[in-house]
Parts: structure tokens; sequence; C-alpha cells
């Protein structure tokens, strides 16, 4: 079994990069962040490489980190989840975003991935939200200000901020992330217009 390789990158696919190790070829197939991290050929690199096995093939998959190999098995853990969709999944979003994504219940992020729609990103969250902590570290305030929010039971002015961030364009992760870190400093009775200066303020930096 394949776990690692190291070489020379030789050319490029769609989906695959050609890993020349010592004279022997080797296609690797990658999310599209990872082939876009790519040295260029000619040039050395080396990928965590996961291998799967089947009667008619072996197909190797590759990796820019341990932790990234780690979420593409993980996310296939999930029904109706194959190679394709957590490649898909991690080319629209690092392990980091990935793992506070589903932590926070946004389905809206998961469901950016080719493949993943609303009924799967719901499905993914249910499964995997145990276990997105144990992969990447999460603010524990963040994690409980989403399930509020979520709920329905977070204080208005902290509610009607994330909708105001949201309505500005971004995304409910950075939103709420954002809007945390403004309860930290500006503390829990904070009124709406404050919350959204400082979150703004932290989203700049």
């Amino acid at each position: 079994m394949i776990g690692k390789l190291k070489g020379v990158v030789d050319s490029f696919g769609e989906d695959f990069v050609i890993l020349d190790v010592q004279g022997v070829g080797y296609v690797v197939h990658c999310s599209a962040r990872t082939l876009q991290r790519m040295p260029k050929a000619g040039e050395p690199a080396d990928l965590s490489i996961e291998t799967h096995v089947r009667e008619d093939m072996i197909r190797l998959y590759g990796f820019r980190s341990d932790a990234e190999r780690e979420w593409f098995r993980l996310l296939q853990t999930v029904q109706g989840v194959g190679s394709k969709v957590a490649l898909g999944l991690l080319s629209v979003l690092e392990p980091p975003q990935l793992a506070s994504a589903i932590a926070l219940g946004d389905k809206t992020a998961i469901a950016r991935a080719p493949g993943v729609g609303p009924r799967l990103a719901a499905r993914l969250v249910a499964e995997l939200k145990d276990k997105a902590p144990s992969f990447a570290p999460l603010d524990p305030a963040l994690v409980a200000l989403a399930g509020a929010v979520e709920n329905r039971s977070a204080p208005q002015p902290v509610a009607d901020a994330i909708s105001a961030l949201v309505n500005l364009g971004y995304a409910q992760l950075q939103a709420s992330a954002a809007i945390a870190a403004a309860l930290r400093s500006a503390g829990e009775g904070a009124e709406t217009k404050v919350l959204i200066r400082l979150g703004l303020k932290e989203l700049a930096q």
C-alpha cells in the first residue's frame, strides 16, 4: 500500500498530476485546491497518498497534508459520498474550514461543493458534527453561538448582527466567527450596531 510519494512533477491533467518517482510516473488524483498549489513541472514535490484497490484498477489520491487525507477518508464514511464528492468538498473548503462548517452546521458552505445538494449537506453535518472538532481546533464560543442561532435562541442583537453581515455578502461562517469575536470584546449585553462595527473590524484584519 502506498502512503507517500516523493519525486518530480512530470505533468498535469484535469484532475490529476503525474509524479515521476525515480523514472516511474504515478498518476495521482487530487482536489482542485491541491493541484493549484503543486509546484510546476520539473520541480520536486511530495504527496500523502490514499490508495484505493479494486478488482479492475488501482487508483492513487494525493494530498498536500495528512490532515487533508484524513478528511478524505472521513467524508467517505457518509452515505452518498464517494471519492469524487470528497475531492470536490476539499476543492472548495480547506480542512479547517470544512471542520468549522460541519461543526457549526453551515450547510450552505458545504453545498458549494460539486455533487453536494442540500440533502447530502445536511447528512454530512448530522453524521460528522461530533467528529469535526477532533479534526481541527474550534472556538467553543463560536460553536455555542452557531447552535444558538440555528435554534433561534440567540439574543436578538446577536442574531441581527450576524444577519446584517450575511446581507453584506459575508458567509454565515465568517459572520458568526466575527460576531463571536465581537462578543468577547464588547460583552454579552452589547447592542447590534456595536457588534456589527466590531464584527466588520474583525473581518477587515
